[in-house]
C-alpha cells in the first residue's frame, strides 16, 4: 500500500452529495462533525457506509471526514459509500478491481421524476370525465 497524506472524492446518490476526505489514522469516521454511529442511527446504514473499508480490510488505516448534504439519510449513506470507495482508489489504485466487482464504484442514477404540467404528479393524470 502506498503511503499518502490524504485523498478526497465526491459521492452522489439521489439528491445527496458527500464530500469525503481520507486521512491516515485510526479508523474514526466523522460525518458533519459528528461520529457516524450518531449520524446514521440504524445498523444497516452504518454497514452500508463502512462496506468499502471492510471489503479492502482498511478499517483501521484511515480516518474518514465527510461533509454530507441534501437528500435523506439513506441517500446520504449511499453517497458516503461511493465517496469512500472513490477516495480509496485515489489513495491506492490497486484496490479498484476489488471495489469494482462489488459494484461500489457505480453511481446510482435513480432520482425522483419531476412533476409535469397539467398533471398532479410525475405520471398520475387528473381524473378523466367523459361528460
Amino acid at each position: 500500500m502506498a503511503t499518502i497524506t490524504s485523498s478526497s472524492a465526491t459521492g452522489r446518490r439521489k439528491t445527496a452529495v458527500a464530500r469525503v476526505r481520507l486521512v491516515p489514522g485510526t479508523g474514526k469516521i466523522e460525518v458533519n462533525g459528528r461520529p457516524f454511529e450518531e449520524y446514521f442511527p440504524t445498523l444497516s446504514l452504518q454497514n452500508l457506509v463502512v462496506t468499502p473499508l471492510t471489503l479492502t480490510k482498511l478499517n483501521n488505516n484511515y480516518d474518514v471526514i465527510v461533509n454530507a448534504k441534501g437528500g435523506g439519510l439513506s441517500g446520504q449513506a449511499g453517497a458516503v459509500r461511493l465517496g469512500i470507495a472513490r477516495a480509496l482508489i485515489e489513495a491506492d489504485p490497486s484496490l479498484r478491481p476489488v471495489l469494482k466487482v462489488e459494484g461500489l464504484l457505480t453511481r446510482d442514477p435513480r432520482m425522483k421524476e419531476r412533476k409535469k404540467a397539467g398533471q398532479p404528479g410525475a405520471r398520475k393524470r387528473f381524473q378523466f370525465s367523459k361528460r
